[in-house]
């Protein structure tokens, strides 16, 4: 199975080390990062899709992507 999560957050060093961990654990980047500012709290935030390959395992909605 093909998982797919969209990792979100300020425009930091934060953000940079959580894509770095989910491509550690075997997350591929899928399509280019999007940035927006918001205004309420002036800061960029920004957005990574990643996906994963699971094999041997059904999807459940259940299952923490995070963990997989």
């Amino acid at each position: 199975m093909k998982l797919y999560r969209l990792l979100t957050g300020v425009d930091d060093a934060a953000f940079c080390h959580k894509v770095s961990l989910a491509l550690s654990k075997g997350w591929d980047l899928a399509g280019s990062p999007a940035y927006a500012f918001d205004a309420k709290e002036g800061v960029m935030k920004c957005a990574q899709p990643v996906t994963k390959v699971v094999e041997g395992r059904d999807y459940d909605p259940a299952m923490k992507l995070g963990e997989q």
